[in-house]
């Protein structure tokens, strides 16, 4: 099968290791219209073809799929483009700009038989994935909320604020491990440049089932935060994404209410036992990644990070966009 790759900036060139690593595919032409990162690709890999004409890869009939790395603005165009050709498409995320738009494409992909994926890299992490395994297993038992920071000092995008660039991680990572799509939100937040453009936001989202998860995300940090915290009432976790031997700690630590019949007294039962930290597999995720987009095409089955996670992600950031833009609209004393 012959991959197609667009954009060979600082996220594309680590897709296109990825898929030339890959055995039952072959990367076979890039396309970027810099002339420097063209000659830069040509001198990695000498034996893949390259070009600057969208019209010559997109009607190159070879091409089976394409995987699109680009800014955020062009993915909707670049995506349908590929989906009308008949090639399936992987898109770097988020995966549009729009609601409308993921589902648009959507139903091309439904109505081709094709397969639309997105590139939520994180869904493939062993941290993740172990994580997703304990939930299920019920280790944790129920879960009551999922807290969230990532926080840094830069990189300032200039298209898309920082929960668009940030908080589509954590947000198809909730709805991964949780199974299910918020029902609410609120947002906040603040931009200290003159683009409008918010560097500093929270987001929270609420569940149907009682759930609640948090979400702290900025680019104005002096210290580089990945962790998330996941309580249920048996078990929590605390994974640090940063940590290099024990990114996940799990804590036999909770609580139990007691009833009582004064009902202004809360009687809680507190319960901390021993800490264990999981093994955890050391396989590149953008790696296996690739790998399922290209045995969904194969096996003509649905990827772990579908369409419907990447349009459920678009939809959130969407309406946090709103609230936030609604919120400093309002002229109100607190």
């Amino acid at each position: 099968m012959n991959i197609g790759i667009i954009g060979y900036g600082y996220w594309g060139k680590n897709l296109v290791r990825n898929f030339v690593a890959q055995k039952n595919a072959t990367v076979k032409t890039v396309l970027d219209f810099d002339s420097k990162k063209l000659e830069a690709l040509k001198a990695a890999y000498p034996n893949i073809h390259t070009t600057s004409s969208v019209e010559e890869f997109f009607n190159d009939d070879s091409i089976h799929a394409i995987v699109v790395a680009t800014p955020v603005s062009s993915h909707y165009e670049l995506a349908k483009k590929g989906l009308l050709a008949g090639k399936h498409v992987l898109i770097e995320k988020p995966m549009t700009a729009s609601y409308v738009h993921a589902k648009e494409l959507m139903e091309i992909a439904d109505s081709k038989g094709l397969v639309l994926m997105v590139d939520h890299t994180f869904l493939y992490t062993s941290a993740v994935e172990k994580i997703k395994e304990l939930i299920d297993h019920g280790e944790l038992g129920e879960i009551r909320y999922i807290d969230s920071t990532r926080i840094n000092l830069g990189l300032f995008q200039p298209d898309v604020n920082v929960l668009w660039d940030l908080a589509a991680h954590d947000i198809s990572i909730c709805n991964y491990l949780l199974n299910e799509y918020p029902v609410s939100l609120q947002a906040t937040g603040i931009s200290h440049t003159n683009n409008d453009i918010e560097n500093i936001a929270y987001l929270t989202l609420k569940y149907a089932s009682n759930k609640i998860a948090h979400f702290n995300c900025s680019w104005s940090s002096p210290v580089k935060v990945r962790q998330m915290l996941i309580g249920g009432d048996k078990k929590m976790i605390v994974w640090n994404d940063l940590e290099a031997t024990e990114k996940i700690k799990v804590y036999d630590t909770g609580y139990d209410m007691k009833s009582d019949e004064d009902k202004t007294k809360i009687l809680v039962d507190y319960r901390v036992g021993d800490i264990y930290v999981p093994k955890l597999n050391n396989t590149e995720a953008l790696y296996s990644m690739a790998s399922d987009f290209i045995d969904s095409i194969q096996k003509q089955k649905q990827p772990k990070a579908s369409a419907s996670i990447g349009a459920e992600v678009v939809k959130i950031l969407e309406g946090s966009q709103k609230y936030i833009k609604q919120l400093n609209d309002t002229n109100s004393i607190i």
